[in-house]
């Protein structure tokens, strides 16, 4: 298995990408050599890894022969599909809850036969017309998950069914983290995999899905402990956060990992020395999102000693 630095797997995720060629023309109904031509632009920033993330491809509605065709477009760009992320797919949404949980499903079939070692999902919901208006949607409140008995029961029991359908394929299930859902906290997404109570189910502590908002926030350590012993899987960005303590204005922007408020050097230290072993996914919004993924990459390796092979 092909890494990155050290032997972690240090995947590129394919957010920067847009899911339209240009208007009306999807990604998704792309040749197979589209896929292969941005996918080796991903491999020539250094990258050895990919997450198919969804709002790309989606993986869970290619056919069987389509599926086989990406398959055939990441390794001939000399690439591994390392994770599936499926982003905005809550299967508790009041409307769409069912119909995302069957997608899920697909999304883990579809990883389990591109040999992905994880599936990433959450508990967020399409973004609002107020939040696609704006430059950056966290500066908007989106939809709110209901901190109910039923609602978590529905949940815990939902991603329960994904996480073993997943151990059954051989891949693991994250929980990515997001504000407003019942992942939205370090005390409430560390209750809900105790409450889903699988040993395949863990966290993906997204910690830059937090400190972006313009709102007050745990500190950045203590949700890092709260969740470091339950990780499994790792979206790692970072932000500039300014906060004004005459007012309480708090305003943030994309940085680099090694510039933003996460100290991911401290950070990776601690989810070693909790026992992680398990793959990152670097991701970046605004700008040249691939070059400062690359740039993060490198940082990363920097910083990572060699991996125990266990």
């Amino acid at each position: 298995m092909s890494t990155g630095d050290s032997g972690w797997a240090l995947a590129a995720a394919m957010l920067p990408f847009p899911a339209e060629l240009r208007p009306g023309v999807p990604v998704q109904d792309a040749p197979a050599q589209t896929w292969r031509d941005i996918l080796a632009e991903v491999a020539a920033e250094g990258f050895t890894e990919v997450d198919l993330t969804d709002s790309w491809v989606r993986v869970a509605d290619l056919s069987p022969a389509r599926l086989t065709e990406l398959g055939e477009a990441v390794r001939s760009a000399g690439l591994r599909a390392e994770a599936v992320s499926v982003i905005r797919r809550s299967v508790i949404d009041p409307v769409a809850g069912v119909e995302n949980l069957a997608y899920s499903h697909r999304a883990i079939d579809a990883a389990a036969a591109l040999g992905c070692s994880v599936v990433s999902v959450g508990l967020h919901r399409p973004l609002t017309e107020r939040q696609r208006a704006v430059l950056w949607f966290w500066t908007v409140d989106g939809p709110r998950d209901a901190d109910e008995p039923e609602t978590r029961q529905l949940a815990a029991s939902r991603l329960r069914e994904l996480g073993r359908h997943a151990a059954e394929v051989g891949v693991a299930l994250s929980l990515e983290m997001y504000e407003d859902t019942l992942l939205g906290t370090a005390d409430s997404a560390v209750r809900l995999v105790e409450e889903i109570g699988h040993p395949n189910v863990g966290l993906n502590p997204d910690l830059g899905n937090l400190v972006r908002l313009h709102r007050p926030i745990e500190p950045i350590e203590v949700m890092l402990d709260k969740c470091l012993p339950l990780t499994n899987y790792w979206h790692v960005k970072n932000y500039h956060r300014f906060e004004d303590g005459t007012t309480g204005t708090v305003l943030s922007t994309p940085t680099s990992m090694e510039l933003g408020v996460i100290n991911y050097r401290r950070a990776v230290r601690s989810a070693i020395g909790y026992g992680f072993t398990g793959a990152f996914c670097l991701e970046q919004y605004g700008g040249d999102g691939l070059g400062v993924m690359a740039t993060n990459r490198r940082y990363l390796a920097s910083i990572l000693p060699p991996k125990e092979v266990r």
